[in-house]
C-alpha cells in the first residue's frame, strides 16, 4: 500500500521521529512524536497504536532506521521520509474531505 493510499484511507499512525524541538517547530497535525532516541524505550506504547505506523523526520534518513528497528520487532510500519512529504499527502487529503 503506498504512502498516499495510507493517508487517502486513513490507515495507522503518523509518528515524527524527529527530536520534540523539531517537533515544535512545525509537523503533520494528526503526527505523534517520539524521538528516534526514544524509540526502544517506548516500544510497548508504539505496538498498542493503530497500525501501521507512517513514520516521518526531516528527510526520511531517521525515520528509516525507525523502520528497520521496528520491522524487526514485529511492528507493521513504513518511512514515509520528510514530514513535509507526509503533510503534503495530508494536507491533500483534507481538502477532498
Amino acid at each position: 500500500m503506498t504512502l498516499e493510499h495510507l493517508i487517502k484511507e486513513k490507515h495507522g499512525t503518523i509518528v515524527d521521529v524527529r527530536t520534540h524541538e523539531e517537533f515544535m517547530g512545525g509537523h503533520v497535525a494528526t503526527s505523534i512524536n517520539i524521538p528516534l532516541n526514544e524509540i526502544q524505550e517506548r516500544l510497548e506504547e508504539m505496538k498498542a497504536l493503530p497500525s501501521p505506523l507512517i513514520l516521518c523526520c526531516a528527510s526520511g534518513g531517521r525515520s528509516g532506521q525507525a523502520e528497520h528497528f521496528l520491522l524487526q520487532h514485529g511492528i507493521d510500519c513504513t518511512n514515509g521520509g520528510s514530514w513535509l512529504n507526509v503533510n503534503f499527502y495530508q494536507s491533500l487529503q483534507n481538502k477532498i474531505d
